[in-house]
């Protein structure tokens, strides 16, 4: 093969990559990244432009986005026949070195990459299988990384659901919170197709209606008493709790956990176990201490909570053009 040849079929699977890579979820479905693709190396850059300076104040959630985005690169990059090793710098730049490696083992969670989502839906009340959690236990934990399973009807299960709604009940007093919830929010199809990112309402099974129609409705809906109600709900149709959290609350923790939950909720959804997030007592610095207490976990920062079980697919989240993605 010429080295134009090999160029060019080299960028065609970089590119790729990416495309999988953007997969990952974020909160709000920001999509906080930009990707550089250089010789040898793909680096993945956060897009603070993107950011959520309420509800993620010092960034760790948008980085948990980024750790997300880099396993599903490198479980890619698994199946493209190459080789990756993670370098985090300080500023948060991740850069995914490739060598071409006729050994590797394609990963076989690469399949679940494109099945994947977040599926905020009450869900059927079906409980997730002693052996099918320990399966999920066994996934590897990446450095500073811990992780935690609570059953439902168990005392600890009850205790977070307390801290979940003690959670939305000073959320949604916060005016600041409310409009930057909104902001993310897109009300119906056009609004979705135009930004490709945010909140879509497809995802929560509202109908697509003119804006000025749907907007007022759903705003309206953004309060204590209707989120508690419907977080009851949701909580009470779920099998587990997953609860993950960081030794020293670092940068290069936060991308680590990402990397591992990503890999927690591919092989989840290889099980064909759906998931939604409650970072609620994480987010609030208060009740995230309090949890570390009640839950016997000294020492450790709770940094993202998910409620796990069964249920009907729903809508995909729209995802931005790759190339408005790339860094020239």
């Amino acid at each position: 093969m010429t080295n134009i040849n090999w160029a060019k079929s080299q960028n065609t699977d970089y590119m790729f990559m990416v495309e999988q890579a953007v997969k990952a979820p974020s909160g709000h479905n920001t999509q906080p990244w930009l990707f550089k693709l250089n010789d040898n190396s793909i680096e993945i850059h956060p897009n603070l432009n993107k950011s959520l300076p309420v509800v993620d104040f010092d960034n760790r959630e948008l980085f948990i986005s980024l750790g997300c985005a880099t396993e599903n690169l490198c479980i890619t990059a698994s199946a493209k026949g190459y080789e990756s090793k993670i370098v985090i710098a300080d500023e948060g730049i991740i850069t995914i070195n490739l060598v071409k490696n006729q050994a590797i083992v394609p990963d076989s969670l690469f399949a679940q990459i494109d099945v994947r989502q977040t599926n905020r839906s009450v869900y059927n009340g079906k409980i997730i299988s002693d052996s099918t959690i320990n399966k999920l236990k066994t996934i590897p934990l990446k450095e500073g990384v811990n992780l935690h399973f609570y059953k439902t009807g168990t005392p600890d299960f009850d205790l977070i659901s307390n801290y979940v709604i003690e959670g939305n009940t000073i959320q949604m007093q916060d005016k600041a919170f409310k409009n930057e919830l909104i902001s993310w929010m897109r009300f119906n199809k056009n609004h979705s197709n135009k930004t490709k990112d945010g909140l879509s309402y497809a995802v929560f099974g509202a109908p697509n209606l003119p804006m000025f129609i749907v907007k007022p409705i759903m705003k309206k809906a953004i309060n204590v008493k209707s989120q508690n109600k419907g977080d009851r709900k949701k909580m009470q149709s779920s099998s587990h709790f997953v609860l993950f959290t960081t030794q020293s609350n670092t940068l290069e923790e936060w991308v680590n956990l990402g990397r591992s939950m990503e890999r927690l909720l591919l092989r989840s959804t290889e099980q064909d176990i759906i998931h939604a997030y409650l970072n609620q007592p994480n987010e609030i610095k208060d009740l995230s201490q309090k949890m570390v207490k009640t839950l016997g976990i000294p020492n450790e920062h709770p940094t993202i909570l998910l409620r796990i079980g069964y249920g009907k697919k729903m809508p995909y989240s729209k995802r931005k053009e790759i190339k408005d993605l790339i860094i020239k």
